[in-house]
């Protein structure tokens, strides 16, 4: 079974426009934060930009991310790589077996809605978890005789994704 060793992805030169609908405070995040998130956490992309994969073993191969063109295809061979044209299979490339590389571009075509539902979801959740000291899992504020006391997992935004409900939007783009 061919198997990805490397993945190598470039930044992109801008990412998709920050949907629209979004609260103020959600509108001041960093939307390349949240984009990058996403793109984490899916196997497609939506803005061009190169990529490469090193690729061993014997057995049908695709590219991991979506849409992808790829252009150049090498083998190693004895210390350096050499271009090589490989069969094609069902799902991608038929590899007899060693060490290749691949290198093209990844990611075209306009974000669907679900996606920017996703994005909108994610940012509204950091931007309201977002208030308060950073670092802190318990804020306490007492002034005269009011005391308002609030805390919050530490792990808050590391689980942005499934708490908001972003990860259930984007099940069907996940990794796989």
């Amino acid at each position: 079974m061919a198997t990805t060793i490397k993945q190598t992805e470039a930044i992109p030169a801008a990412y998709p426009s920050t949907p629209t609908g979004l609260s103020t405070a959600a509108a001041a995040l960093d939307a390349d934060m949240i984009w990058q998130r996403i793109e984490s956490y899916i196997a497609h992309r939506y803005t061009s930009r190169s990529i490469e994969w090193i690729v061993e073993g014997c057995g049908e191969w695709h590219p991991p991310l979506a849409p992808a063109t790829i252009t150049t295809v090498e083998v190693w061979q004895a210390d350096a790589w050499e271009a090589v044209t490989l069969a094609p299979s069902p799902l991608g490339y038929s590899l007899p077996g060693g060490t290749y590389r691949f290198t093209g571009t990844v990611g075209s075509g306009t974000v669907p809605d679900i996606i920017n539902e996703a994005f909108r979801r994610l940012a509204e959740y950091m931007a309201a978890s977002k208030k308060g000291s950073p670092g802190t899992t318990r804020e306490r504020v007492t002034a005269g005789s009011v005391t308002v006391d609030k805390s919050r997992s530490a792990s808050w935004a590391a689980a942005a994704m499934a708490n908001s409900g972003a990860g259930d939007l984007l099940r069907n783009y996940r990794r796989v």
